[in-house]
């Protein structure tokens, strides 16, 4: 998937909204040359979030294909409603992809694939319809051989969903990297595999084999590192994902985990009932639940304070959160992830 030319599908979401359209325009090797948006047709990607690469933004695919002067290898979904549905709306944009011979990447859990017409399509033009959520079909259950490889493994944890555990995991590679660490990324979700290329996709996984899918994925390149980032997904204490959390907490068999969580976030997002617990218990509830599979410890924390205004202000909510929790912590985009390395070097690698 990298190195492509593309157009990335966020109607109606860009920016706040569109978590994987900003995964990939953030971490992903592909050059993005536009972005539909039928409410911000006319602006551009600059307008919202400056530190990106710039783009226009457009009502349609075939604008997109025009601004691009016909140069385009695919059409990316990059928004996952609740659910993984897809919107009838988006049909249009995806006929035009197709038609225009590009492929189509979605990490929705409607398979395009298995829509007749879609499939048809794509036959007739010769392009792929690649669902990254679709897991293969030769997952089995974990065997507890995670804690056999030669690297250390480190699974980023949260507090909630959609608290940055995915962009955390990303800085902290990027970070240990630029230390001459040799790490690796290891993806859970759909927006991870479009950016890393590869991975399994957990919530798409039979409940039974979400560990051994994990361990699967650190068999596979543990002993070519020193040093793994799992990305996690949801929370311990989430009503519906929680087994998803759990899958990959115990698959992992992580040496430390780096807490995440969203500045402001109060409870459970769509939850709203399900307030969170106290930022220190969920040390306990993460740490005791993995003891039994393997012993780990928190050993740094993630703030994602995007949504607060003043620096100052946001570094005092990231010095609370790491005072509470007891471990060093940052905003790994607005203060670099340093801090949270250092804490992974002093208690994972060095420990």
């Amino acid at each position: 998937m990298s190195s492509e030319r593309i157009v990335v599908l966020a109607h109606e979401k860009f920016p706040d909204e569109a978590k994987t359209a900003l995964g990939v325009m953030r971490y992903g090797d592909q050059s993005v040359e536009a972005v539909l948006d039928r409410d911000r047709a006319g602006d551009r990607v600059a307008d919202h979030e400056p530190d990106l690469a710039d783009a226009p933004i457009v009502d349609s695919f075939e604008e997109a294909l025009a601004a691009a002067e016909g140069d385009v290898d695919a059409l990316y979904i990059g928004i996952a409603p609740i659910g993984g549905g897809f919107d009838e709306s988006w049909r249009d944009d995806v006929r035009a992809a197709i038609a225009a011979g590009c492929d189509v990447v979605s990490g929705l859990h409607y398979f395009l694939n298995e829509d007749e017409e879609f499939a048809e399509l794509a036959a007739e033009h010769g392009v792929e319809l690649r669902d990254v959520r679709e897991p293969h079909e030769d997952l089995s259950v974990a065997t507890g051989r995670s804690a056999d490889i030669d690297a250390d493994v480190v699974l980023t944890v949260g507090t909630d969903c959609s608290v940055g555990k995915m962009t955390a995991s990303l800085e902290i590679v990027e970070t240990a990297r630029e230390r001459g660490i040799d790490v690796a990324f290891v993806p859970t979700g759909q927006t991870g595999i479009m950016i890393a290329g590869w991975g399994n996709p957990i919530d798409r996984v039979i409940s039974d084999f979400t560990a051994g899918a994990v361990e699967e994925m650190l068999l596979e390149i543990g002993d070519d590192h020193d040093l793994l980032v799992v990305e996690g997904q949801g929370t311990i204490v989430h009503p519906a994902y929680s087994a998803v959390t759990c899958g990959i907490l115990h698959g992992s068999m992580a040496d430390g985990l780096v807490l995440c969580h969203a500045a402001g976030r109060e409870a459970i997002h769509g939850y709203e009932s399900v307030a969170l617990p106290p930022f220190a218990d969920y040390v306990d509830l993460y740490e005791d639940l993995a003891e039994p599979v393997h012993e780990t410890a928190v050993v740094a924390g993630a703030v994602n304070t995007k949504d607060v205004a003043d620096d100052d202000a946001a570094g005092e909510i990231v010095d609370a959160f790491g005072e509470e929790v007891g471990v060093p912590a940052a905003d790994p985009v607005r203060h670099g992830a340093d801090r949270i390395v250092d804490g992974i070097v002093e208690e994972v690698l060095e420990g």
